[in-house]
């Protein structure tokens, strides 16, 4: 008799998710928390990059989109808070 495993189809994890989410979040808000989101999708895009690695996840391209659109929202929030101080 043959056993053969089920395939399942690998999944997006969560903090790839939740990096994206918070690097969309980041430019909808004011500098400060733009700032805190921006480095929430940092972490998370970082923690997504390294789950992605196993081949039963997905979301290597979309963690780093959420670094890439994180390090935006920070020079984003700098941009806001600058003009905030000095306009």
């Amino acid at each position: 008799m043959n056993a053969t495993t089920p395939s399942t189809r690998a999944s997006f994890s969560v903090p790839s998710v939740i990096a994206v989410l918070a690097a969309i979040g980041s430019f909808m808000n004011g500098a400060t928390f733009g700032l805190i989101l921006a480095i929430v999708a940092i972490f998370f895009g970082l923690i997504g990059v390294v789950l992605s690695l196993a081949p039963s996840k997905r979301g290597g391209v979309i963690s780093t989109f959420g670094i890439g659109a994180g390090l935006i929202g920070i020079i984003a929030a700098v941009i806001k808070a600058s003009m905030y101080l000095f306009g």
